[in-house]
């Protein structure tokens, strides 16, 4: 920071004191404050919605892994030509498919369409924020410079050029401040606005491959059901899939060696 900027923040930091105690009268500028506090919810909004868009192709991802693993795993527990051994080689190739077509067809669209059109908006932010704390430090300089002018106004210095200095200072702080802050009211709205017609096209191919993605593991587990018995779903539906397995488990419950066995 140069001595010019570090006494700037110095005088800043003393206008900011005295307007907490009163001696300094503050600008309220409560249209301002309303568009800012918009901004400032869109802005937590679609960092939110960034953060999560990621969060979401990395369970994806995740998911698609976990499958090939757990299909791998289960596609190993048989070594025949049985029905079973049929349905876990047939799942394990399933999940195969599965997992390839995420990192094929799912994950390059959806950077695509998705992550890189909310991070080119989430980048805008830092510089959009930058502006805003500028304003900020202009509206100081201004309230400054209005409250050392109406000062001299009420007490006249000895020196007559303070005043017309003071004026010009006042003058001149006024005028950059409301030009940054009427670029802003301006501008911050539009921006606000702008993030429906933006996001639109993003959240439809969310959609869009959200759907792909679920047709096509319901596609893919649909054809490995074919292997297992008919009615398998209505004695899921009957409970009596449940009765089965807890007769398994109760069986190995009476297995000495499992330790159970009273």
């Amino acid at each position: 920071m140069s001595w010019g900027g570090f006494k700037k923040s110095i005088n800043r930091a003393g206008t900011t004191l005295m307007q907490k105690t009163g001696q300094v009268e503050r600008t309220i500028d409560s249209e301002f404050s309303d568009e800012h506090a918009r901004y400032k919810q869109f802005e937590k909004e679609t960092l939110s919605l960034q953060k999560e868009a990621k969060a979401y192709l990395d369970s994806i991802r995740s998911l698609a892994s976990s499958q090939a693993r757990i299909a791998e795993t289960v596609d190993g527990f048989y070594n025949d030509s049985s029905e079973a051994a049929m349905a876990a080689n047939a799942y394990k190739r399933a999940v195969d498919e599965l997992d390839s077509k995420t990192a094929r067809d799912l994950d390059a669209p959806y950077r695509a369409t998705v992550l890189e059109p909310i991070g080119k908006l989430c980048s805008y932010f830092p510089e959009i924020n930058k502006t805003i704390e500028k304003r900020n430090k202009k509206l100081i300089d201004y309230d400054a410079a209005r409250s050392r002018h109406r000062k001299l106004i009420d007490k006249p210095s000895d020196d007559a050029t303070k005043l017309p200095r003071a004026e010009k200072e006042y003058e001149d702080a006024k005028v950059i401040f409301e030009a940054m802050n009427q670029q802003l009211l301006e501008e911050l709205p539009q921006l606000v606005d702008l993030r429906i017609p933006y996001l639109d096209p993003s959240f439809e191919a969310m959609v869009r491959m959200q759907a792909r993605f679920a047709e096509e593991g319901y596609e893919k587990m649909g054809g490995v059901q074919r292997y297992f018995a008919e009615g398998i779903r209505e004695e899921y539906a009957d409970g009596q899939l449940d009765t089965q397995v807890e007769g398994v488990l109760q069986e190995m419950r009476e297995l000495s060696i499992c330790g159970l066995a009273q």
